[in-house]
């Protein structure tokens, strides 16, 4: 019993190619054929609301999500809930821990799953913004700044990301760590303020504010370099260094970060413990105005 290693159909008794796809018997001799995964059922979910947006994820018997621990909102009562490590063997569970406390996500993950009936879970961000979805296809990955995660269909993996060049890392806004979501599934991220969204062709370079970058595809080059002058950090505010983005592919910023909220809800208190006591990192966010700034 022979079959075809392009698409896995049986070959006809003495046929010279596959019916289905017409790949030559014998094409790739040898060569082990592993069966597609079975599809992923497709999320039903509505996103309500504007810059406190809350996901209504209608989950259908047998299905299951995960999300990080604290996020949910509501739940319905036939939907079950469980909070566990990820991993089968407890290296797994370990290192899974590890990775999550790097990637600034909880220690565990809450479950949710119902099989008898249909349910339904909302989830929300801690802070305003927009929740953003990536349908991701089997393989497909997705980029996204740390602490962003909010749920994903339990199909989709959730790992860890090093960015590659010290520079990046440093000063960047996103730092060492990013969070890597690999399909197939569905997978939701908050982030701050309003989203804009860009397709990059190949070569072509946007250049961002630290910290208002929330997802990427993994071909597009993330790297930090030095724009403008010292004058121009100095005075207009806008930083010394600024992380380029070089396309082919997907880029997703936000209009407002955690950060910057934190400082706008009390800017005295980040002045004095931030700011004024480091003018190092004043030039490189842009705000050395802060830094020559008095309450005399």
């Amino acid at each position: 019993m022979a079959f075809c290693t392009n698409c896995g159909t049986q070959f006809a008794e003495n046929a010279k190619f596959c019916l289905n796809c017409g790949q030559p018997a014998g094409a790739g001799a040898g060569a082990a054929y592993y069966p597609p995964a079975p599809p992923v059922a497709p999320l039903k979910y509505d996103i309500e609301g504007h810059n406190l947006q809350i996901a209504r994820v209608h989950l259908q018997p047998g299905q299951e999500i995960y999300a990080e621990a604290g996020k949910m909102i509501y739940k319905s009562a036939t939907v079950d809930w469980t909070t566990r490590m990820s991993g089968q063997s407890m290296g797994d569970k370990i290192i899974g821990a590890i990775k999550r406390k790097l990637m600034g996500e909880t220690l565990f993950f809450t479950h949710f799953r119902t099989d008898a009936a249909q349910g339904e879970v909302g989830f929300a961000g801690n802070y305003p913004g927009k929740i953003q979805v990536f349908e991701l296809a089997a393989g497909q990955t997705i980029m996204v700044q740390r602490d962003g995660f909010l749920f994903a269909q339990n199909s989709v993996t959730l790992d860890i990301a090093l960015v590659r060049k010290l520079g990046a890392g440093l000063l960047g806004g996103e730092g060492f760590i990013l969070q890597k979501l690999t399909g197939p599934g569905a997978v939701f991220v908050h982030a701050g303020g309003d989203h804009v969204d860009f397709t990059l062709a190949p070569g072509e370079t946007l250049q961002v504010q630290s910290g208002h970058l929330v997802a990427f595809e993994p071909s597009v080059n993330y790297d930090i370099q030095m724009v403008g002058s010292i004058r121009t950090a100095i005075f207009g505010g806008e930083g010394l260094f600024l992380t380029t983005l070089t396309g082919p592919g997907r880029v997703i910023l936000q209009s407002m970060t955690l950060e910057r909220l934190r400082h706008e809800l009390s800017p005295a208190e980040h002045r004095h413990a931030g700011d004024e006591q480091n003018p190092l990192r004043a030039i490189a966010s842009g705000n050395l105005g802060s830094f020559f700034s008095t309450d005399d």
